[in-house]
């Protein structure tokens, strides 16, 4: 196996990224099926969930753009 830095971890790891100081927590509880269909959609994608959660959020805003 590859070494990792010491408080790297397998997501950071080959990405070119060091670790960001600048992401911040983001807490919210979803049904465990919920989790596991997201995980797997995002994983079938080829992109984190972090990307998938990014791109969703990027695609509402667009589609309420004008609407307050």
């Amino acid at each position: 196996m590859g070494e990792m830095r010491e408080g790297s971890s397998v997501r950071e790891k080959g990405r070119g990224k060091s670790p960001s100081a600048d992401l911040q927590t983001l807490n919210f509880k979803v049904p465990d099926d919920f989790k596991r269909a997201y995980k797997v959609y995002a994983a079938q994608r080829g992109m984190t969930m972090l990307d998938l959660l990014r791109e969703g959020f990027e695609l509402s805003k667009q589609e309420h753009k004008g609407s307050k």
